[in-house]
């Protein structure tokens, strides 16, 4: 009898918490550099985008103020995340190729500023 080989699944890492990320087994370091850049860039947008609703919701307008404040946080968390999964803002892409580059150099026998004509960091 012959057994197929079992197909890696895809991991959804945005469903992991943050703190456990570091911990799986299940994704490579370059993963999991992507998805912490990725949550950062979540947060950023988040803050740009509640500042930039500010102004727009400064009016006294009827209904129940703490509503409409739930309902605002959870359009703009929900939009930088679909932002940040997009890629298309391309922070988290920057940030997690220069994180991998950091882990890089880190690796590397010959510490950087040891380097002729290099000054350290």
């Amino acid at each position: 009898m012959e057994i197929p080989a079992l197909q890696s699944r895809h991991m959804d890492l945005s469903s992991l918490p943050l703190e456990s990320l570091a911990a799986s087994t299940q994704a490579g370091e370059k993963e999991k550099i992507g998805e912490v850049s990725r949550a950062f860039e979540a947060v950023l947008l988040r803050q740009i985008l509640q500042e930039g609703q500010r102004p727009a919701f400064a009016s006294k307008g009827a209904g129940n103020s703490s509503i409409d404040g739930i309902y605002r946080d959870m359009v703009v968390n929900q939009l930088a995340e679909d932002i940040s999964k997009s890629g298309r803002f391309g922070l988290a892409k920057s940030l997690a190729g220069e994180l991998q580059r950091q882990i890089g150099a880190k690796k590397s026998t010959v510490p950087a500023h040891s380097r002729i004509g290099q000054n350290p960091i």
